[in-house]
């Protein structure tokens, strides 16, 4: 189909490439499920992009940049070449404009490429409090509190809750350690990133941590992987550098052995220009002289050998070079990747660290003890918890409440009547 597209392109003129060009960028645009969602920190998307090239009437995929990504914890999306974009409050159509001016403006590309930005993955939604399986899940459009609700395995019945809210309470301090421990490595992590992206040999502990007991250890940990990534591309650049030396030694060794040819080829001409005249006279045998030329060219031929041979290491000087450039260039992409990564999961665990708290304050809720002490079905009360602009506010909801991605649902007990 692509290869009948071209050609077809090939085959008219300017007027009518330009809009078939127009037509297939703009059904690369249409996001499959943009609608008016704004996106936010955890969302995952797929990009793709698509260069109609004029002068070769072709359509290029970049594959190198095509793939999986996920807004960061700041709202940003980090796209290669085009860089750090703001993500947050912004559709998917609204991040394909974005990507493809600014893919066209840092590369002065002469055509704008096109950007294909759907939703792979909705970030997902928290429920705590008095439900049977609290948690984290994936979000579904048209999601009510109701719906997140029959999710978590619907009401947790009154009769559970003694036996229940002890385990919940061991199972929440003990998830809490573990998000809190994650997310403290990821911190560290991205710190020894930061200084590894830059060529530095340590760094600091990132003060948002500091004091923790864990640090030592952790801390440790990454400056092993620190030292170690510096010191493979110390060695490989190392070894690169004595190749080029060893093969610059060897271009100027075959250059004075070119000079001593050079003398050795004089020498032996002007014995020929002596030897032509007598031949012709014949005073000296043809032989002589044919082993004068057949000396001459043998000479001249090893000259030719070792210019050869200049030439081959000069281009091993330069293949050394680019493998230097090559293994800077890898480590880079891979710590960028990391970088990314670690944003996302360190979001994730600030967000997991978050609940778990809320879940362990929701156990020890006097409303709770009371409702179990009564023997009387409570009545249940609804919240969300959502972030707006950078901000965080805790709203009053009901059962057919629409819930949005990131949002915590919290299921409380009503405040039992005074007697």
């Amino acid at each position: 189909m692509k290869t009948d597209i071209v050609g077809l392109l090939r085959s008219r003129s300017t007027a009518p490439v330009r809009l078939i060009a127009a037509c297939l960028a703009l059904s690369l645009s249409v996001p499959a499920m943009a609608g008016d969602y704004q996106l936010g920190p955890q969302d995952k998307l797929n990009i793709r992009i698509a260069e109609w090239q004029t002068v070769e009437g072709t359509f290029r995929d970049w594959s190198a940049v095509n793939g999986d990504y996920s807004v960061g914890p700041g709202g940003t999306l980090s796209v290669p070449f085009a860089g750090e974009l703001p993500a947050a409050g912004k559709t998917t159509a609204e991040i394909a404009a974005t990507i493809s001016e600014a893919l066209q403006r840092k590369l002065a590309l002469a055509d704008k490429p096109e950007a294909s930005v759907e939703m792979v993955q909705f970030r997902p939604f928290y429920i705590s409090g008095e439900v049977q399986s609290p948690g984290q899940f994936p979000y579904v459009p048209e999601l009510t509190v109701l719906k997140a609700i029959s999710v978590a395995g619907g009401i947790r019945r009154n009769t559970d809750l003694g036996s229940q809210l002890g385990k919940d309470l061991v199972t929440a301090k003990g998830n809490f350690d573990i998000y809190d421990d994650q997310r403290v490595r990821l911190v560290v992590k991205r710190a020894r990133i930061d200084a590894d992206l830059v060529g530095k040999t340590t760094f600091d502990v990132p003060k948002e941590v500091e004091g923790d007991p864990r640090l030592q250890a952790i801390v440790a940990d990454e400056m092993t992987i620190l030292t170690s990534d510096q010191k493979a591309l110390k060695l490989k650049l190392q070894a690169l550098d004595e190749l080029k030396s060893v093969l610059q030694s060897e271009i100027e060794s075959l250059q004075q052995k070119i000079e001593n040819q050079q003398k050795q080829v004089d020498l032996a001409q002007k014995q020929l220009s002596n030897i032509g005249p007598l031949a012709q006279k014949g005073l000296v045998a043809n032989s002589r002289l044919l082993d004068s030329q057949q000396s001459v060219a043998d000479l001249q031929g090893k000259i030719l050998d070792y210019e050869t041979a200049i030439l081959t290491a000069k281009q091993s000087i330069s293949k050394a070079t680019q493998d230097a450039i090559d293994a800077q260039n890898t480590l880079s992409s891979k710590l960028a990747a990391d970088r990314q990564q670690t944003e996302a999961d360190l979001n994730e665990a600030a967000l997991r660290v978050g609940m778990q708290k809320g879940l362990m304050a929701q156990a020890t809720d006097p409303a709770t003890t009371a409702a179990i002490t009564s023997g009387e079905e409570p009545a249940l009360l609804y919240s969300l918890v959502r972030v707006v602009d950078g901000k965080t506010s805790e709203i009053a909801a009901k059962e057919d409440t629409l819930v949005l991605p990131g949002d915590v649902i919290k299921v409380k007990l009503a405040p039992m009547a005074s007697q």
